[in-house]
């Protein structure tokens, strides 16, 4: 069986809403493969914290955006 864990405690994001950490990693995952290649094993801690935080609904919409060229933000 596979073992289960969430994100650790970032003290960037002392409050309960995790909101800014869920966008930080969704950005922070895809730009440490932009710099570093896609193989770099340290860039899966990002993935792991955004799949842990965010919502499913905003990853998709958020690949979407990536994947048409909207995405607002720079990676």
């Amino acid at each position: 069986m596979p073992s289960l864990e969430t994100a650790p405690f970032d003290p960037r994001f002392p409050n309960t809403n995790q909101t800014r950490y869920c966008y930080s990693s969704y950005l922070d995952f895809y730009r440490c493969q932009k710099v570093k290649g896609e193989s770099y094993k340290p860039c899966q801690y990002f993935k792991k914290v955004y799949n842990s935080v965010c919502p499913n609904s905003w990853v998709e919409k958020w690949n979407d955006q990536r994947e048409d060229g909207t995405f607002p933000a720079k990676i």
